[in-house]
């Protein structure tokens, strides 16, 4: 009996002793594809297990349960992992607890439930966020117009808004491609829908799925958009009952002095823009600075990713997690936000000082919460319509693709009580 009582004390010991834990390292030296580790979190959480994110540790890895699914699920996608003992891990965790360290463990516990915007025959130019989300495979499900008016945007945790114009005004393609036999159809789609809504004009039912998705993110939820979604979506609010169209647009002339007219009040992240009037210029307002880029050329077109306190300010420390603090820019009909015109209340992520714009900016609505990224897709410079799409094969490691991921994962953190 005595023995059989040691044997069990020594096998708990060696058990003990060797039991282990999967590191994802994430930053430039170990990790050989880091779009697909963030695919590999998604899918751990997707099994009811808790994942840890070390933030600013190793270009923030993620600690994992160990298990041979696991290990063999990371060989098969090409993610590269780690092999730790507990008192390994448990060293790393008590080293990052340190007050004198900018680093913090955060728990993240289920796999969000994420919905993508973006219309059903989309045209062949893509979006960065499907793209990444395919790559790295993780789930989306695909909603439009009809499914947010019909409230079921309830159902999704994390929301993601296609390169949308929310203004009723077709991307503002009008200029360029307006005989193209694409700009015509999708006029005569979104009119149509518009009307099967119940709506006379594209612009009112566009402003009415705008309000939705407003009330959406007040609600709780997390809202992502890039390019034309982001300043396009805020117009939309700050010109709500206002006709900001033009006749070839909606049929008939925008609103007398519109402009004096806007509530920006009721928007996210932008204040005192002034809007583009002309239907010929590809672009919505003062808010974009593409053509107010001529010092940047692309060969030194970056922008920094901002430093914040991990411990203190953990929501913007995940969504700046990278293995570089410095970011190759893109362009794309909205590049980047004016500085001037961005709401004091509305924290900026990344940001290019020499032209005064900021890239990547971050803000809390209601109890949810908003980031807009400009640019089409971070490793297509001057993505146009009819490119090809992107390979992301080619660009396993991308810095710019990486923080989309992050927003992708930050509605998985459990919360905690904010300290500031």
């Amino acid at each position: 009996m005595k023995k059989v009582v040691l044997f069990l004390l020594f096998a708990a010991f060696v058990s003990k002793v060797t039991a282990s834990v999967i590191l994802i390292p994430m930053d430039a030296e170990f990790q050989k594809n880091h779009l697909k580790a963030y695919g590999i979190t998604y899918w751990v959480l997707s099994k009811q297990q808790k994942v840890q994110w070390l933030l600013n540790y190793r270009g923030g890895s993620f600690l994992l349960p160990d298990g041979e699914t696991i290990r063999k699920e990371c060989q098969i996608r090409g993610v590269s992992f780690e092999i730790l003992s507990d008192s390994e891990a448990n060293g790393i965790l008590d080293d990052i607890s340190s007050p004198s360290k900018n680093q913090e463990s955060v728990i993240l516990e289920k796999a969000p439930k994420i919905a993508v915007y973006s219309p059903k025959g989309k045209q062949p130019w893509d979006d960065a966020v499907t793209m990444v989300l395919t790559y790295a495979e993780i789930p989306y499900v695909t909603i439009y117009d009809e499914e947010v008016l019909e409230d079921k945007l309830a159902l999704y945790d994390w929301l993601h808004l296609h390169h949308e114009d929310f203004t009723g005004q077709y991307g503002k393609f009008y200029g360029s491609y307006r005989a193209a036999p694409w700009y015509i159809q999708q006029k005569k789609d979104a009119e149509t829908l518009a009307t099967k809504l119940g709506y006379s004009k594209v612009s009112e039912a566009k402003r009415a799925v705008a309000l939705k998705i407003r009330n959406y993110v007040i609600g709780g939820g997390f809202m992502f958009a890039m390019c034309s979604a982001t300043d396009s979506f805020d117009i939309a609010l700050a010109a709500h009952g206002l006709d900001i169209c033009e006749p070839m647009f909606d049929g008939d002339p925008s609103e007398a002095n519109y402009q004096s007219k806007l509530d920006y009040t009721k928007s996210f992240a932008f204040t005192d823009y002034v809007l583009e009037r002309n239907p010929l210029q590809y672009e919505f307002s003062s808010i974009d600075m593409t053509s107010k880029r001529r010092k940047i050329q692309k060969e030194t077109d970056y922008f920094s990713l901002m430093d914040f306190s991990a411990k203190w300010d953990p929501i913007p420390t995940m969504l700046c997690q990278n293995h570089t603090s410095l970011v190759k820019g893109f362009m794309g009909q909205t590049t980047a936000f004016n500085r001037e015109q961005i709401k004091p209340t509305v924290l900026v992520l990344g940001e290019n000082k020499i032209n005064n714009e900021a890239r990547y900016i971050h803000g809390i609505k209601g109890k949810g919460f908003f980031t807009f990224y400009g640019g089409h897709d971070p490793e297509d410079y001057q993505h146009r319509v009819g490119d090809p799409k992107t390979e992301l094969e080619l660009h396993p490691t991308s810095p710019g693709y990486r923080l989309i991921l992050n927003n992708i994962l930050f509605p998985a953190a459990r919360k905690k009580k904010q300290k500031t």
